[in-house]
């Protein structure tokens, strides 16, 4: 489990970073990266719909995800806010890709602006 303050905690929050940052695709998830100077300290959130499965699949999704984020934490600075959004297929992937998925997706959202 990620700290309350390293979490997205309310829709405003989540709409903000998805409308005003920048976004990468990889083939089972999309990031959305946001900097916003009054962070105190970098936050991370993460939406996984129906599309992926069922609750428990879900649920599984989102374990591995807050794991993956947790073993990267250091590498962010305190201005980040991040969406992780899950797309069909990332239930059954094996956790070497989710990881290189997900770097590659944070890389591209540190260079992509939102059209």
């Amino acid at each position: 489990m990620l700290a309350r303050e390293s979490r997205l905690i309310t829709a405003e929050h989540f709409r903000s970073t998805m409308r005003s940052g920048h976004k990468a695709n990889a083939s089972h998830l999309v990031v959305y990266l946001n900097r916003d100077e009054s962070n105190t300290q970098a936050r991370f959130g993460f939406v996984v719909g129906k599309v992926v499965g069922g609750a428990v699949q879900r649920n599984l999704v989102k374990r591995r995800l807050r794991s993956a984020i947790r073993a990267r934490l250091n590498s962010f600075s305190v201005d980040t806010s991040m969406v992780i959004r899950g797309l069909p297929g990332l239930a059954e992937i094996t956790w070497d890709e989710l990881n290189a998925e997900l770097d590659l997706a944070i890389a591209g959202a540190s260079k992509t602006k939102i059209k």
